[in-house]
């Protein structure tokens, strides 16, 4: 995974509704939501939802299906567990990453 598409997907998560959404479908699992569920459950506006769902989409987040006259919108697993990859494997350059706690300077 590129820096990029990191960036891209953090930024995506970095907005309460987006976050709020993305939760939902990751509970949903593979069955994945339609957007008035969503919609309902979030109490948010399903204009609103659509432009959140399409940020997510964008930042490969989110995957859709169409199904008859429905679309379901489901996480994107697969690029999830690859940001988290990124972030872990690039983090303190692999090593664990524990802060110490500050020395007690006896003041």
């Amino acid at each position: 995974m590129e820096e990029k598409d990191v960036i891209r997907a953090l930024a995506a998560l970095a907005q309460p509704v987006r976050l709020q959404v993305f939760r939902a479908l990751i509970v949903a699992g593979s069955e994945g939501l339609t957007p008035g569920t969503m919609a309902d459950a979030l109490a948010v506006p399903q204009n609103t939802l659509s432009f959140h769902l399409k940020e997510l989409t964008n930042a490969g987040l989110v995957t859709t299906e169409r199904a008859s006259r429905h679309i379901i919108y489901r996480a994107a697993f697969d690029h999830m567990n690859a940001v988290l990859t990124y972030l872990t494997e690039n983090c303190c350059r692999g090593a664990a990453c524990v802060v110490e706690p500050a020395a007690s300077c006896g003041c």
